[in-house]
């Protein structure tokens, strides 16, 4: 059975499921409102309302005005909200296996990391389930860089800049700790008014990303060399979930599987597209050394064999990840 013959199927049950009270799942999120995230969401919300015939509605909270990540938790924990679109960070208060992905030069390629994810996402969404969400979408962010207002080709010369750091990250603490830099923790929310007054005058973040948070008005340097890989998560609460029929929870869930294949393909695009754009507008990019390339990675291994030992990751799921990576990069070496 073709996937486009069984969502039909699936959307001839939902049609045919018995009148139920209308459920509307209240869903908050980062990102700002216009973005190829929220336009891709929205759209899967209107095609689940329509193949629902109405009786589950999704509304969205988009650009943080629900707060930062730990508010949005505590008000889906207490039933004001019903999900939210989170960053790995984010989630990893409640499951520090969310972070996985996002370790410090883990990924050379948006290819080893669809490869990896390809086999981790299913145990991802597990490790998330166990902890009362669910994990509808997992989508692509892209590579992250260390963007300046300032350049700096060198840890040394990093160490007089103001770098900004996600609140509530250990791990990143921890590299720009084991780097002797000063890094400064704040809520995303807080980052573009920060870079406004001089608090910050460095972020890491990809290109999509800072044009989307209007950050790139303070940049004019990159470092082409990604220190992680970004992505979300659209996480439900299970009990919401479990308010729709078993039909409706089917369309939810397909749709919105559907929605984040799409913005996986996206990603790239609009990464590229937006590298593309920085560099029009005079933005500058920075080739590390090999020698300065390698001081960063064995950083990185520091930081990650701490984060393991603390538990911020588990160690299984790290060592899973990890042969994986081998293996894509093992098969590259043979085609090569």
């Amino acid at each position: 059975m073709t996937r486009k013959l069984a969502q039909v199927l699936l959307y001839a049950v939902a049609w045919a499921a018995p009148i139920a009270q209308a459920e509307t799942l209240k869903i908050a999120a980062v990102a700002p409102d216009g973005t190829t995230w929220m336009k891709e969401i929205r759209a899967g919300a209107s095609r689940i309302l329509e193949a629902t015939q109405g009786r589950v509605e999704l509304k969205f909270y988009p650009g943080s005005v629900m707060g930062n990540d730990q508010s949005v938790l505590r008000k889906i924990r207490v039933g004001q909200l019903h999900g939210g679109v989170f960053t790995g960070g984010g989630v990893a208060s409640i499951d520090p296996n969310a972070r996985i992905y996002n370790l410090p030069m883990l990924f050379q390629s948006l290819k080893e990391v669809h490869y990896v994810r390809d086999r981790v996402d299913a145990a991802m969404r597990e490790s998330i389930a166990a902890n009362g969400l669910i994990a509808v979408g997992i989508g692509d962010g892209g590579l992250g860089y260390v963007m300046l207002s300032d350049a700096a080709h060198s840890i040394e010369e990093l160490r007089q800049r103001r770098v900004w750091i996600p609140e509530g990250d250990p791990i990143t603490a921890k590299v720009f700790e084991l780097a002797g830099i000063n890094a400064v923790p704040l809520p995303l929310s807080d980052v573009y008014t920060a870079l406004q007054t001089g608090l910050l005058d460095t972020v890491t973040t990809t290109p999509s990303a800072a044009i989307a948070f209007q950050w790139h008005t303070r940049i004019r340097y990159i470092i082409d060399y990604p220190l992680a890989y970004v992505n979300g998560y659209l996480l439900l609460s299970s009990k919401a979930m479990q308010r729709l029929s078993d039909a409706d929870q089917r369309v939810v869930s397909d749709v919105m599987r559907d929605v984040f294949v799409r913005l996986d393909e996206q990603a790239e695009r609009d990464n590229e597209g937006a590298l593309e754009a920085l560099r029009a507008n005079g933005v500058q990019l920075i080739q590390l050394s090999a020698e300065e390339q390698q001081r960063w990675q064995e950083i990185a291994a520091r930081a990650v064999e701490h984060a393991v030992g603390q538990g911020q990751v588990s160690r299984d799921m790290w060592e899973r990840v990890v042969q994986h990576v081998a293996a894509f990069r093992s098969q590259a070496r043979v085609q090569d």
